[in-house]
């Protein structure tokens, strides 16, 4: 295992404390590597280089990835202003301070983007809606209004506690969010070490012991192409996209093959027509979306609904894009929002709202509308139901 050094500093990321004790660690370590929980996009973050950003890849992406990310990142910002300090300024301090001594930094954690899809792709339907609204309330002010004394965050018996309420709160998200980046921490402390140099790890206090484990049972680490790998979407999951439009067209053509009257048929597709375009249109009108946009969802959430490969919150996040015209600054005030204005108003974040708005309308409207094909086709779903 080489003869390298290990010394590990359990931060707060909104902490005054943890600053200094930073400062207090290097001192006294004088590591030869300072190794903080950052990947390269966070750590340019904290450096205030400028990110270029694609609206249309974030589109064609997972919207709702994107957004639960930007909500994760509010309520950070915004707890970090109530107590005066920059969320990360622990990190960035270790940063400085290496620089200025000369000592190397590593970049230990995983990049960002494969554990937000890690994570999005584990947990289950209950706990995305759970978190999803957890995070809309405390980000609307009405969230768990207890008081956390961050300074004492840090302490084994505090960590432990929201460790074991956060599993409860859903065990998915807690294994991609800690368990798999404590393995992961914990790999590349040790492929530092491995250059007998003195090594300070600078990690949040969150994944202390299950650090501290995997560096004494470093065996059990998974081989880290195994946590780098992202998942592809679920067999049934994928089939199901497939098998929903087809049956609602398998349907259409059963009226028609039916015989029933051109005005039946007609009446048919002007219900699936206005369900799936008013509920996403009424979604992206929540959303607070421009008219134009509102328009574009109405009109396409019909001939969307009919196809695995399309989304009525693409072409109205498009749409918004075209007006709203966002850039790699929106993204950087985003990334900096502490206030619940600050994220509404910015260009992005409202194109990515309204574009996961109209797709959420539009998932109701083709459930909601199949329901009434049946209904047109003289079938009994009660029948179809076990």
């Amino acid at each position: 295992m080489g003869k390298g050094e290990i010394h590990l500093l359990k931060t707060a990321h909104v902490s005054k404390k943890s600053v200094r004790e930073v400062e207090e660690a290097i001192n006294k370590i004088e590591p030869d590597i300072v190794a903080v929980e950052l990947d390269i996009a966070r750590y340019k973050s904290l450096k205030g280089e400028d990110t270029e950003i694609s609206v249309r890849d974030i589109l064609k992406g997972n919207v709702f990835i994107f957004l639960f990310q930007m909500l994760l990142s509010y309520l950070q910002n915004r707890i970090g202003a109530d107590l005066g300090v920059e969320p990360g300024a622990e990190m960035k301090k270790a940063i400085e301070l290496a620089e200025e001594k000369d000592i190397q930094v590593a970049l230990i954690d995983r990049d960002i983007r494969i554990t937000m899809k890690r994570l999005w792709h584990q947990m289950t339907l209950r706990e995305k809606l759970k978190m999803m609204g957890s995070l809309v309330l405390g980000a609307l002010g009405f969230g768990d209004q207890k008081e956390v004394k961050i300074d004492e965050i840090t302490e084994d018996d505090t960590i432990e506690m929201l460790l074991s309420e956060f599993e409860k709160f859903s065990p998915n998200a807690a294994k991609v969010l800690i368990n798999e980046r404590d393995a992961y921490l914990a790999a590349n402390l040790l492929r530092e070490a491995k250059k007998e140099k003195k090594v300070l790890g600078v990690i949040g206090a969150g994944h202390g012991e299950g650090v501290k484990h995997y560096l004494k049972n470093y065996e059990e680490i998974p081989p880290l192409k195994e946590l780098e790998k992202i998942p592809k979407s679920r067999k049934y999951l994928r089939a199901i996209g497939i098998i929903i439009p087809l049956s609602i067209l398998a349907l259409f053509g059963y009226l028609v093959f039916a015989g029933q009257p051109l005005s039946v048929i007609l009446t048919a597709f002007g219900y699936w027509f206005l369900i799936n375009g008013s509920l996403a249109a009424i979604a992206a009108l929540l959303a607070r979306a421009h008219p134009l946009s509102i328009a574009t969802a109405f009109s396409t959430a019909w001939l969307t609904s009919l196809s695995p490969f399309l989304a009525a919150g693409w072409f109205a996040g498009m749409s918004e894009a075209y007006i709203r015209k966002p850039s790699s600054q929106d993204l950087k005030i985003l990334k900096d929002a502490e206030k619940l204005d600050e994220l509404l108003n910015n260009k992005l974040f409202k194109v990515i709202l309204v574009a996961a708005a109209a797709n959420v309308g539009s998932i109701l409207g083709t459930f909601i509308g199949a329901y009434i094909l049946l209904k047109f086709a003289g079938i009994d779903i009660e029948t179809l139901i076990p």
